[in-house]
């Protein structure tokens, strides 16, 4: 095969999900029923934080900002991938697959941080409460996530420009369902060892912090409601931070895993559902989880759909 870097003619192949005509129609109905709900989902939260006045808090910000990261999140692949399954052609060219990581990196990244700023706005609000509405004022929570979003254009760009200093060769199998960084990276014809230094480093780097800014925000939440004397304060105090605990154990828990399984020799299975349920699946039970485990948020999507729904408690 001929080893080209940047024309206009190049293309990876991806590889799909089941080599199995019979299941192609199932993978297509599964992959467009996963996408419409995480949207319309994702979609929901964002009309019902943006119409109910209860809801103009840093909390319901963040939140909002959460579930529109999510949207592009899953917009940059699923699309992609039903595309292919119904043409029955998995080929992408060399400038897609590019436009693919970039973004991919990108929105995972915002995810991050978004998930950091919600742990810390919980921490203010249950350690510091007397302090919450001057320290959580509306400009730092918009500097929070423009710094967020300068970041993980930054990182994200250096990886392209890394990337585009590789060559590969024309038809080129990548194994995997879309353009995810590690797994380009192995097809690469070039040495990519700089390019695979820089990635572990910056995601030991971002993930690390972030991991220990969570970690240390919780730790000094459940340290206060240990102390609590009364149960209803502490219950009441948890709850809030019941449905922001499962979105970041579901996030780091499938963001770890897919990393692990690029850097150990798995099945293409195995590393293919990983895949899937960090970029597929978490945004799509992100608002499921926000809604079900949140009285605010059930009562804006009630009144916001006009079920009745009995308004915040």
């Amino acid at each position: 095969m001929e080893a080209d870097n940047h024309t206009g003619t190049s293309q990876f192949l991806l590889l799909s999900l089941s080599d199995d005509p019979v299941l192609q129609p199932l993978c297509f109905g599964l992959f467009l029923f996963m996408y419409l709900a995480s949207v319309l989902g994702n979609l929901l939260i964002i009309l019902a934080v943006s119409s109910d006045s209860h809801l103009h808090t840093p909390m319901y910000f963040f939140l909002s900002n959460l579930s529109f990261v999510d949207i592009c999140f899953i917009s940059t692949t699923v699309p992609k991938m039903l595309v292919n399954i119904q043409s029955e052609n998995q080929g992408i060219s060399y400038v897609e697959c590019l436009t693919q990581v970039y973004f991919l990196n990108t929105f995972a990244g915002m995810d991050n941080f978004l998930l950091v700023v919600m742990a810390y706005d919980r921490f203010v609000a249950i350690c510091h409460p007397l302090n919450y509405t001057v320290i959580m004022n509306p400009q730092l929570c918009g500097l929070l996530v423009l710094i967020s979003w300068v970041i993980m254009f930054c990182f994200s760009l250096i990886h392209i420009l890394l990337m585009k200093q590789l060559t590969f060769s024309t038809g080129t199998a990548v194994p995997h369902l879309f353009c995810e960084l590690a797994e380009v990276l192995k097809v690469a014809s070039s040495d990519a060892l700089i390019n695979t230094v820089f990635l572990y480093v910056a995601t030991a780097l971002l993930g690390g912090l972030s991991v220990t800014a969570i970690l240390f925000s919780y730790s000094q939440i459940m340290s206060l409601l240990l102390r609590m004397t009364s149960s209803v304060s502490r219950y009441k105090a948890f709850s809030t931070c019941g449905s922001h605990l499962c979105v970041v154990s579901l996030f780091y828990g499938t963001a770890f895993g897919i990393y692990l399984s690029s850097a150990v020799n798995i099945s293409y299975q195995s590393s293919t559902i990983a895949s899937v349920m960090y970029t597929v699946v978490t945004p799509m039970l992100n608002p499921f989880i926000y809604s079900l485990r949140n009285k605010d948020v059930n009562g804006a999507l009630g009144r916001l759909l006009g079920t009745g729904a009995s308004g915040p408690s």
